[in-house]
């Protein structure tokens, strides 16, 4: 091994250790305490005992019909951003990248609500469809579409879905764009001239070329709406009746609201795995289906 390939592999040594460092304290060091918390019962009192019980809390969480009813919801929740993002994100990438005169204060206007945190961004909504709607409904007469979504159980999760795909769609958005710049614009050209037609260079040529941004645009959105708490919070706390309590905000309550520390880490590891292997599922799928060109 050469002098300059050590102290190459000592730079570098030098300059990830910090990252390793931190990412190690905040990550992987509280995930395995969590995963040992799984295993206690525990009120979160430091001056209380720390029960050893086992798997109890794995079992009891299986029985727990509020934990279950979370998952159902989140499930919901996730399949209905999942397709709203995307089609809405696919959508706007193929109108800014027309030749407009307004593509790029588009683009702007687009990108613009990922800009905004997400518990401010659950109190602007929470405004919309508490004032606004009503007004509107009031004024247009059309009291059957425009009322207060978030008291109602069957139109407050699609309230919650509305502003999580309002947030998410201009960011999958830039990531589309990408994708087709990254199209050779011979491969368009030389279809053209073979006469295909618009839909059918939309989805033999272009659809097919994008699988990469397909890629990464699913598994931000499904990752983001299994893990979604701040807009959750804001907007709705859960309510009304617990019919927008999503996973994340059910573990909150768990631990922080009851005090059931390893109830709560049980759940959380749960999440964690589920999440893990919906989007690990999903990037092997839709690798697969990558095309080079």
């Amino acid at each position: 091994m050469s002098t300059r390939y050590r102290k190459e592999k000592a730079w570098y040594a030098l300059f990830t250790a910090p990252l390793m460092i931190v990412f190690a304290t905040v990550v992987i060091i509280p995930f395995l305490i969590g995963i040992g918390y799984s295993f206690i019962s525990w009120d979160g009192i430091p001056a209380n005992p720390k029960v050893f019980v086992g798997l109890d809390n794995y079992t009891a969480l299986l029985k727990d019909h509020r934990f279950l009813t979370s998952a159902w919801h989140t499930i919901e929740f996730t399949v209905l951003a999942l397709v709203l993002v995307n089609v809405l994100g696919l959508a706007f990438s193929l109108l800014v990248t027309q030749k407009l005169r307004v593509s790029n204060v588009a683009r702007t206007l687009f990108f613009m609500p990922n800009l905004i945190g997400g518990l401010i961004l659950g109190y602007i909504w929470q405004f919309v469809f508490t004032d606004a709607f009503k007004s509107i409904g009031e004024h247009t007469g059309m009291d059957s579409i425009f009322y207060n979504w978030l008291i109602h159980p069957q139109t407050a999760l699609f309230a919650t879905v509305i502003v999580f795909a309002w947030q998410m769609a201009g960011y999958t958005m830039i990531i589309y764009v990408a994708g087709l710049q990254g199209i050779p614009d011979e491969l368009i050209e030389a279809a053209k001239v073979d006469g295909a037609g618009r839909w059918h260079r939309l989805t033999r040529i272009v659809f097919p070329l994008l699988m990469p941004s397909f890629t990464i645009c699913l598994f931000l959105t499904l990752s983001g709406a299994f893990k979604i708490f701040d807009v959750n919070l804001s907007l709705t706390k859960g309510g009304p009746n617990n019919a927008t309590e999503l996973f994340a905000m059910n573990i909150y309550n768990e631990i922080f609201g009851y005090g059931h520390y390893g109830l709560g880490q049980a759940k959380a590891i749960v999440f964690f795995l589920l999440v893990a292997i919906v989007t690990l599922t999903q990037v092997i799928l839709t690798k697969k289906r990558e095309v080079q060109y």
